[in-house]
């Protein structure tokens, strides 16, 4: 295997992240890290957080030796991204953040809605962005630690109904309190990115925001600024993704479906 780009996230919730790249990327090997022994991370303090983080990433990079890593997933972002580019200075890390600027520029009411875990919603990471805007706008954030169960465990198995109600759930209460806008601000969210849009879209609407493009584009970025490193269809290479699990449990069919479906091997990752 060449060097490749490694995501990680607590579960499943980065894949729309990493599907995204690689669907404009198709010449990269990707491993996907889904952190199955320490889900979930959004109430967790952050200094177990990058604990936590800090010795996975020193395991993968050890095994796999990653050019590029990314973090797909907001709770982990704004609680470990600058510990662990302290501790591995000599490797690149993309994180994933709200898109609250362009959602509050984007706001016609002076209100834009903000969903995430507890973690990401707590963080004086996204005070620091809201500080930061040009645009006045009031933030209304709420956590949705249900609907970040419900996405790692019983996504594949919901009914349509259900799925909506559990979005509409969310979406009336931004709706109620006034806002236009709203940014999913936990990468499993994504995985509900059609149900949210469509609930979304009932008068009076909201405009929904995710951070998908501007990530690839962000990775994309660093690996052309770090000596030309993205790879080009012309050169030729085999390519081998693999989906890594953590924890000593053998992966159940949930596991081996999602594998399948994105066409990667599965492989666990034991004792760290």
């Amino acid at each position: 295997m060449t060097k490749p780009i490694v995501f990680i996230d607590s579960g499943i919730g980065g894949l729309p992240y990493c599907k995204d790249f690689m669907e404009k990327n198709p010449h990269e090997e990707i491993i996907f890290t889904a952190d199955r022994q320490n889900f979930p991370y959004g109430p967790r303090s952050k200094e177990e957080i990058a604990r936590i983080l800090i010795s996975l990433t020193e395991k993968i990079i050890k095994i796999f030796e990653p050019k590029i890593i990314i973090l797909a997933c907001n709770t982990a972002t704004v609680s470990a991204l600058e510990p662990l580019r302290g501790s591995f200075p000599y490797i690149p890390f993309v994180g994933t953040v709200p898109a609250l600027k362009p959602a509050a520029k984007a706001s016609k009411t002076g209100k834009a809605g903000l969903l995430g875990t507890e973690r990401t919603i707590e963080d004086p990471y996204n005070q620091k962005i809201i500080n930061s805007m040009d645009t006045a706008c009031e933030i209304i954030a709420i956590a949705a630690p249900d609907l970040v169960e419900f996405t790692e465990h019983r996504l594949e198995n919901a009914e349509s109904e259900e799925k909506e109600k559990i979005v509409k759930k969310y979406i009336d209460i931004f709706r109620e309190k006034g806002a236009d806008t709203l940014v999913l601000g936990c990468t499993h969210f994504l995985h509900l990115l059609d149900e949210f849009r469509r609930e979304a879209s009932v008068p009076p609407s909201l405009k929904i925001f995710d951070s998908m493009d501007g990530i690839t584009k962000r990775i994309e970025f660093l690996l052309d600024e770090n000596g030309g490193e993205l790879r080009t269809n012309n050169e030729e290479i085999n390519l081998s993704h693999i989906l890594v699990i953590t924890g000593s449990e053998p992966p159940d069919s949930k596991w081996i479906f999602r594998a399948k479906a994105l066409g990667f091997k599965l492989s666990l990752l034991c004792d760290f």
